[in-house]
C-alpha cells in the first residue's frame, strides 16, 4: 500500500542521486572515469568519523550505515544509506575531516533511516512508529507485492529510535496486540500502515 498522501515521506528521504544529476554533464563525465568499485563484506568499515576523505561513495547494491562512536564504545546510527545513494560528499564539499563513520549492514535493500533529530522530544512509541514507517518504505520492492518485512536487529532499531532495547521489544510488543504489525524472528511485517501513521502523529 502507498502512503503518498498519508505521511509526509520527503522529509525523511534522502535523493542522493540528485546530486549528480545537477553536475554539469562534463563534471559528471570526468567523475565517472575516475571511479573504481570495490566490494566490502558485511561489517565492514568504509571510513572513519575524523578521518582524512579521499573521496565519494557510490552505494551499488546493498546498505550502509552511518554511525558516531560516544566514549564508551558504543554507537548511534543516524543515516542508513542505500542503493543509489552517495556518502562522504559533505566532507568533501566542506573540506572537513568524516564526522561519522560508515559501516556495510547486510545485502538487503534499504534506502534510508533518518537521524531523529527533528523528533528527538517525541515519545519512544512515536518515534519508533515513525522509523518503521520510513524503513517500511524503503523495503518496498518496485517488482514485488508480498507484505513488506523489515529486517533489522533489535538492537540497530533502538539504536536508530534513541531508546533502550527493551523498550523497542515492549513496544513492539504493543503493536502486535493492536494487530498494528507482526513479528517473524527478527522480521518485522507492518499489517496497518495507517494505524501506524496516526501513531506516529507526525505532520
Amino acid at each position: 500500500m502507498s502512503i503518498k498522501g498519508l505521511f509526509p515521506l520527503h522529509k525523511w528521504d534522502f535523493e542522493s542521486g540528485r546530486v549528480l544529476a545537477d553536475l554539469p554533464e562534463q563534471d559528471l563525465a570526468l567523475l565517472m572515469s575516475r571511479k573504481t568499485e570495490s566490494a566490502y563484506k558485511k561489517g565492514q568499515v568504509i571510513f572513519r568519523e575524523g578521518g582524512y576523505p579521499s573521496g565519494l561513495y557510490y552505494v551499488v547494491n546493498g546498505r550502509v550505515k552511518k554511525y558516531k562512536s560516544d566514549h564508551d564504545g558504543g554507537e548511534q546510527i543516524i543515516y542508513v544509506a542505500g542503493t543509489g545513494e552517495l556518502l562522504g560528499f559533505h566532507a568533501i564539499l566542506s573540506g572537513d575531516n568524516y564526522p561519522d563513520s560508515a559501516a556495510v549492514l547486510s545485502h538487503e535493500f534499504v534506502v534510508l533511516v533518518n537521524s531523529l533529530t527533528m523528533a528527538s522530544r517525541r515519545p519512544v512509541r512515536e518515534r519508533l512508529a515513525l522509523q518503521l514507517i520510513v524503513v517500511r518504505e524503503k523495503y518496498k520492492s518496485e517488482t514485488n507485492n508480498s507484505p513488506v518485512e523489515i529486517n533489522l536487529s533489535r538492537d540497530d532499531l533502538a539504536s536508530l529510535v534513541g531508546t533502550a532495547r527493551e523498550n523497542v521489544v515492549r513496544i513492539l510488543s504493543e503493536f502486535k496486540e493492536e494487530g498494528i504489525l507482526s513479528t517473524r524472528g527478527r522480521k518485522i511485517i507492518v499489517r496497518d500502515i495507517k494505524r501506524l501513521i496516526e501513531v506516529a502523529n507526525y505532520k
